[in-house]
């Protein structure tokens, strides 16, 4: 008794694919160069820049220097956990690029209601609007807070 014979695959099928993969490729890089579909904010008025550096203590805390060194406040070991994941990710990249901590970062309060965290040195910029309120609030607190007479 002969065995049926296999089919063999035809070549269509494998050339459909191919062509539908290219095309969603294309596609993709056609988004990416044109900035369709891409989102970013829209560049605003800075109502103020306040700038801060922040150092880590042999106690675990953190102490928030304001731009003439003055204490401004002082963030308790093992509290606010988002302000000490914000500030690790803003100090490796500038690790990274080989700059140290004496650059202050730049806290921002722009026109349309967003606060930002900017380091000037990397050019990176944290949204603190984007973690929600209850996070961004150490950094909107130290942003209205009085400023510190000369």
């Amino acid at each position: 008794m002969n065995p049926l014979p296999l089919a063999r695959p035809t070549r269509l099928p494998v050339l459909a694919i191919t062509a539908l993969l290219l095309l969603a490729l294309g596609a993709v890089a056609a988004s990416r160069l044109s900035g369709i579909g891409m989102s970013a904010a829209a560049p605003t008025a800075r109502l103020e820049v306040r700038e801060y550096r922040f150092e880590d203590r042999p106690d675990g805390s953190i102490a928030i220097l304001d731009a003439t060194g003055r204490l401004a406040e002082t963030v308790a070991p093992g509290e606010n956990g988002f302000l000490r994941g914000a500030m690790r990710g803003l100090a490796r990249e500038r690790k990274r690029s080989g700059h140290g901590p004496e650059q202050p970062f730049q806290l921002v309060a722009h026109a349309d209601g967003r606060f930002t965290l900017e380091d000037p040195t990397t050019g990176h910029t944290v949204d603190l609007g984007s973690f929600g309120p209850t996070n961004a609030a150490v950094f909107v607190r130290l942003m209205t807070a009085p400023r510190a007479a000369p």
